[in-house]
C-alpha cells in the first residue's frame, strides 16, 4: 500500500467514525471520560431510580437562593423534597421556608441558623452548599462526614489546601460530590471529549478562552438590602473561618467578591465557568504543571460613594498554564470590557471552536487529506436543573457527576495556583504526586490561605 493509499484508508475510517457516532450525546455519561471512583458501589443512603431523595440548603442567598427555587420547580419530575433550610440571615430562612411551603407544598420544612442542627437529621440525603466561598470547605466536609452527599456551588473552595481536604474526604467516605460549574452538563463538552479521545484533532496542544463582562457601575456591588442588619444576620458565624475582627458591614455581606480575603475575585467567579468545561473536553483532565497569572486593580473612581467601587481583587485577569502532557492553556476575564477571545481547543491535526451551541472540527492544513471538517448538532443541557439532574442521577447509580472531585480538584488547583501567581508575583510549579508548589527556582511556598498575605 502506498503512503497515498494509506492516508486515504486512514481518512475513510476516520469519515465513517464520524457518521456513525458522531451526533452529540444525548445524556450526560455519553463519553467515557477517565474518572476515578466509578467503581464503587451505590449510595448507601438512596439506591434505585424510584427512591425519593431528601435534601437540605445550607446557604440560600443569591446563587443557594435559586437551587432552592429550581429544586421546587423540578421537585415531581427529579423526586426530591426540600426538607431543611439553614443561613446565617433569619430574613433568608423564612423567605426561602415560604418558598418550599408554597411551591414545594412542603409545610413540615425547617429552619437553622445552625447548619451543622441541619446535618445531625438521618433523613437529609444530601445537601446544596450555596454559601460564600470561605464556608464551603467546612460545610461540605462535614456534610460528607455526616454521610450527606454535597452539590457544592463553585469555586469549590477558597484556597488550595482546603480544596485537598474536601477531596480526602470524598474518597474517604465515597459520597456522590458535585460542583456548580453547570457548562459541564452540556453535551457540546462531551462532544469535544470524544472527538478527542478518538484522536480525530491529534494531540492537544492549547486550550484557549474567556469570560468577559463590562459593568459600568462596578462588578459585584449587588444592592444592600433594608433587612440585612446585625440583629438579622448572625455575623460572627459569618465572617469566620477569616477570622477578620472588623465588624458587622453589609457591604461585605452582599459584595464579598469584591474583597480577597472571602472570594478570588474573578477567578473566583468567572472564570471556574470555562475551566471545569475545558478541562472535562480534553477527555484526560490533568493537575497543572505550572501557573502564572497577572491581574490588575482599578483605582477609586468616585469619592461621592464610598466602597461603590472599592475592591481588592483585580478586574481583568489572564492567566497562563502548562499541562504534564504538554498541553498549554489561556484564559482571560475581566469585568470591564466584554469582548473575549475565541473560543477554541486547538490539536496538531485540526481545532475545534466552542462558540455557541455546537462543537465544529476545522482541519489544519497538512491534515486535510486525513480529517473531514465536521459540525456537531446541537448542544443540550447546561442549565443549573440539568446539573441538579445529572448530580440526582450519580446519587441513584453510583456513578460519577459531569462536575466531579476529580475534575474539580484539577480546576481548584489552578485556580489557586493562578491567585498565589497574582498576587505573589511569582510562577507557580505544582507536583501532584506531593502535593508541593515550588517557584521556578525550586524553592518550595506553602499555599496561601486565611490572613497569610496583605490586601493589595
Amino acid at each position: 500500500m502506498t503512503k497515498k493509499e494509506s492516508v486515504i484508508e486512514s481518512a475513510s475510517n476516520r469519515r465513517e467514525f464520524l457518521k456513525t457516532t458522531g451526533t452529540a450525546a444525548a445524556a450526560i455519561g455519553f463519553v467515557k471520560v477517565p474518572v476515578y471512583g466509578q467503581d464503587k458501589a451505590p449510595s448507601a443512603n438512596v439506591q434505585g431510580a424510584n427512591n425519593r431523595i431528601v435534601l437540605g440548603h445550607i446557604g440560600v442567598g443569591g446563587q443557594g437562593g435559586a437551587h432552592v427555587r429550581h429544586t421546587q420547580t423540578h421537585r415531581q419530575e427529579n423526586n426530591v423534597v426540600s426538607a431543611a433550610i439553614s443561613d446565617v440571615s433569619t430574613f433568608r430562612i423564612d423567605e426561602k421556608m415560604g418558598w418550599v411551603k408554597d411551591k414545594g407544598q412542603n409545610p413540615d420544612v425547617k429552619g437553622y441558623k445552625d447548619y451543622r442542627k441541619l446535618l445531625e437529621r438521618k433523613d437529609i440525603d444530601a445537601i446544596f452548599c450555596g454559601t460564600v466561598d470561605h464556608w464551603h470547605t467546612n460545610v461540605s466536609c462535614d456534610a460528607l462526614e455526616t454521610g450527606k452527599h454535597v452539590y457544592c456551588e463553585k469555586p469549590m473552595t477558597r484556597y488550595l489546601g482546603e480544596a485537598f481536604r474536601i477531596y480526602d474526604t470524598v474518597k474517604k467516605t465515597g459520597k456522590v460530590l458535585q460542583v456548580g460549574a453547570q457548562k459541564t452538563s452540556e453535551t457540546k463538552w462531551l462532544e469535544a471529549a470524544r472527538l478527542i479521545n478518538a484522536g480525530e484533532i491529534g494531540k492537544v496542544v492549547m486550550l484557549q478562552g474567556s469570560y468577559m463582562r463590562n459593568n459600568p457601575k462596578g462588578e459585584w456591588n449587588y444592592t444592600i438590602q433594608n433587612w440585612a442588619t446585625a440583629k438579622d444576620i448572625d455575623w460572627k458565624t459569618w465572617i469566620n473561618p477569616v477570622h477578620n475582627k472588623i465588624p458587622f458591614n453589609a457591604d461585605h455581606y452582599f459584595r464579598w467578591r469584591k474583597y480577597q480575603p472571602y472570594c478570588g475575585g474573578l477567578l473566583g467567579d468567572l472564570l471556574p465557568h470555562k475551566l471545569h468545561p475545558y478541562l472535562l473536553a480534553t477527555g484526560n483532565p490533568e493537575f497543572p504543571k505550572r501557573v502564572a497569572s497577572v491581574g490588575s486593580i482599578p483605582c477609586e473612581t468616585d469619592k461621592n460613594t464610598p466602597n461603590t467601587y472599592r475592591r481588592d481583587v483585580p478586574e481583568i485577569t489572564q492567566m497562563i498554564a502548562e499541562f504534564p502532557s504538554g498541553t498549554v492553556a489561556h484564559f482571560t476575564s475581566s469585568t470591564v470590557n466584554e469582548v473575549g477571545t475565541q473560543e477554541m481547543i486547538r490539536g496538531q491535526k485540526a481545532t475545534l471552536t466552542m462558540a455557541g451551541n455546537k462543537v465544529q472540527l476545522n482541519p489544519e492544513r497538512p491534515f486535510t487529506d486525513e480529517i473531514d471538517p465536521y459540525t456537531s448538532k446541537e448542544s443540550t443541557g447546561g442549565p443549573v436543573p440539568d446539573h441538579h439532574k445529572n448530580w440526582l442521577n450519580a446519587i441513584r447509580t453510583g456513578t460519577q457527576p459531569s462536575c466531579n472531585i476529580d475534575l474539580a480538584i484539577k480546576v481548584q488547583t489552578l485556580l489557586c495556583l493562578a491567585e498565589m501567581s497574582e498576587r505573589m508575583n511569582i510562577m507557580c510549579l505544582f507536583d501532584e504526586k506531593t502535593r508541593k508548589i515550588t517557584t521556578g527556582d525550586g524553592k518550595e511556598i506553602e499555599a496561601i490561605t486565611y490572613g497569610t498575605l496583605p490586601l493589595s
